[in-house]
């Protein structure tokens, strides 16, 4: 398989030299074998290893694919917690302008009673007021009549 060759024999084609310590020239041929020898013997394992990585690289994306899956229905059920949560809060708050609702209406019956009692109060204060001046116009008039006058004098004309 390797020889050395002496200084006539390296003048061929097909011949290739390697230098190392010694000179040592291998035929085309040699090397051509050399190198399917190699190559069968690491190539099977080679295409399994390859195979096996694109396996596992599909398998990858895949995995990959699905976690995008998962986050997104995490994503969308934190949208639709929150989503609840904002719901309950309009409720609340809704409750809560529905009652202050009917407190404004309490109040404005209330406060429309007292309009009318306070209406009512004015107008019969004016009334006892006016009875007042009136009676009080009468006693006026009637200490007026009773004031005595004096009596003409029948001479004096």
């Amino acid at each position: 398989m390797m020889r050395s060759r002496g200084p006539q024999e390296e003048s061929e084609q097909d011949t290739v030299c390697v230098v190392m310590e010694d000179v040592v020239c291998v035929d085309e041929h040699t090397i051509q074998r050399l190198t399917e020898g190699f190559l069968s013997h690491y190539q099977p394992e080679l295409n399994a290893s390859k195979q096996t990585l694109q396996e596992l690289t599909q398998n990858q994306v895949i995995l990959l694919d699905t976690l995008e899956q998962e986050v997104t229905k995490f994503r969308e059920c934190n949208a639709m917690i929150d989503l609840n949560a904002l719901f309950t809060e309009a409720k609340v708050y809704h409750s809560k302008l529905v009652n202050i609702r009917k407190e404004m209406i309490v109040l404005h019956d209330k406060t429309t009673r007292l309009k009318k009692r306070a209406l009512k109060l004015q107008q019969h204060k004016q009334k006892e007021d006016l009875e007042r001046e009136q009676q009080r116009e009468r006693e006026l008039e009637r200490e007026r009549r009773l004031v005595a006058k004096p009596a003409k004098r029948s001479g004096d004309a």
